[in-house]
């Protein structure tokens, strides 16, 4: 799976959850970006990101993202190994 695939998963994850259709993610899109996306909703779409490609994150990795970009590393990092 390459980065693209990766963001557009990721994509459809937070529009399913955050029930934004239109909703664009980009590698600098972050939660100050996107009003629903709350501490709730974050957990939420953390849980769905693990379901939907099949891995596992530690506290430390959902701690020291800043933004999609971060995020769609530690998803493809997963995904390598």
């Amino acid at each position: 799976m390459n980065r693209n695939d990766i963001i557009t998963q990721v994509q459809d994850v937070f529009r399913e959850e955050l029930e934004l259709d239109d909703l664009i993610l980009t590698d600098e899109t972050t939660a100050d970006d996107v009003e629903e996306w709350d501490s709730l909703s974050h957990i939420q779409l953390v849980v769905s990101l693990e379901k939907s490609f099949g891995i596992k994150f530690t506290s430390r990795e959902i701690l020291s993202w800043d933004n999609i970009g971060d995020l769609v590393d530690c998803i493809a990092s997963k995904l390598e190994s």
